[in-house]
């Protein structure tokens, strides 16, 4: 049995004090990127991180980090742990914070140890994960790694006309650091499943090993507003018919298919939007993901070809607008089984997995060996105030980070 283990108490109290932080009237948590309230959540992390005796680093695109280096091992390449601490809206305490929480948590606990480590470790976490008010998501850490550019991403213009620069410079929170500054040895992410696997099948740790392709689109259908009464139904160049269609279609595709791609349309509009008037334009997303990169872009030609047949069908004009697209991810093989041989000697079992979300742990990929730890989730709910993971499960997941780091952070 391994000797050391994380200090539950701490780590689980200050995973309900940041989730306290930006509650609106309602109680809702939202702490959407670049505003008042992830100001607020960032300052308590940062205050804690300070507080443990870490050099903080900011970057441009606002980027985290807090690092932990001796004199002796000033120039190595860190371990890195993170994750984020922006949420959607009407969130849960858990997605995203305790992955920098327990990386913080870990290194607190390896240096009251004494432990010596041969590299620097390092907790980050990663500006607009979740993508809610700047799009693309996870757009901290691809800044970091050069998948896009910094200066693109400082001017991306929010859902409600903010700039994301603008915002991080209000807030306090556009560093001076060149994102990529700190290129880790090797990047680990713990995070609640998101998911109903673990929980279903009593298994405490998911030792995750890929991550599926996300393809995001939007789709504008555009036809003839008339009234509803008095036009024939053969008569109609009806865009919210034409959208649906497409629904059902993507729906029905993915439910035949043996594959485990899953279908989602997750934001619709119509206009005028009015009860009595045929729709004249219906704009709504299509988000496809598969683990697999050649279904994916099969998935993606067949709904481009359904569109353009369809089009003609319902005599409606339709345009695309990519969103996002990335790659599916295979993790390092090395760090899976260390999270495995973690799991085993906690007398721990553990599961080897595919993750259905996108996370930070994708974009360090392409740049550092990175996998990720999973902990069951109650129910499989997330991005949602009832994400429930036991305080058993939460402090497990923690201490087989505490073991992965403790490993990676000697070689």
């Amino acid at each position: 049995m391994t000797a050391r283990s994380i200090n539950a108490e701490r780590l689980l109290g200050r995973l309900h004090a940041l989730g306290q932080i930006g509650r609106d009237g309602d109680g809702r948590l939202v702490r959407l990127a670049g505003s008042d309230a992830d100001k607020a959540g960032r300052d308590v992390v940062v205050a804690w991180i300070r507080a443990a005796g870490l050099d903080v680093a900011i970057d441009r695109i606002g980027n985290i980090f807090g690092i932990w280096r001796t004199a002796d091992i000033a120039d190595e390449a860190p371990v890195l742990l993170g994750s984020h601490i922006d949420t959607v809206i009407n969130a849960g305490i858990y997605d995203g914070c305790y992955g920098v929480l327990s990386g913080l948590e870990v290194i607190e606990t390896l240096k009251a140890s004494g432990y010596a480590p041969a590299r620097a470790i390092a907790v980050a976490a990663f500006t607009n994960e979740e993508g809610v008010r700047y799009a693309p998501d996870m757009m901290g850490s691809l800044v970091h790694v050069g998948g896009l550019p910094v200066e693109e991403a400082l001017t991306t213009v929010g859902t409600d006309g903010t700039v994301l620069g603008i915002e991080l410079e209000r807030i306090g929170y556009a560093g001076a650091k060149k994102p990529g500054f700190l290129k880790p040895h090797a990047y680990i992410e713990l995070h609640i499943e998101q998911g109903p696997v673990l929980e279903r099948e009593g298994i405490p740790i998911g030792a995750v090993e890929n991550l599926q392709g996300i393809s995001w689109q939007r789709i504008t259908v555009d036809g003839d507003a008339n009234h509803a009464g008095t036009t024939p139904m053969s008569m109609r160049r009806d865009a919210g018919h034409a959208a649906a269609r497409v629904i059902t279609f993507l729906r029905d595709r993915a439910q035949a298919s043996n594959a485990p791609t899953v279908a989602t349309v997750g934001c619709m509009s119509f206009e005028p939007n009015a009860i009595n008037v045929i729709p004249s334009r219906a704009t709504f997303t299509v988000d496809l993901r598969d683990p697999d990169e050649g279904r994916l872009r099969a998935e993606e030609v067949a709904l481009a070809a359904y569109l353009k047949d369809l089009a003609a069908a319902e005599e409606v004009t339709i345009s695309v607008e990519r969103l996002a697209r990335f790659e599916p991810v295979t993790f390092d093989s090395s760090i899976v089984e260390l999270v495995e041989e973690a799991a085993r000697r906690r007398g721990l079992t553990s599961k080897r997995m595919t993750s259905g979300a996108g996370h930070d742990a994708q974009m360090i990929a392409r740049i550092a060996p990175s996998a990720m730890i999973f902990v069951p989730s109650f129910g499989g709910i997330s991005h949602n105030p009832r994400e429930h993971t036991t305080d058993i499960d939460l402090v497990a997941g923690a201490n087989i980070l505490l073991d992965v780091v403790s490993h990676l952070a000697a070689q």
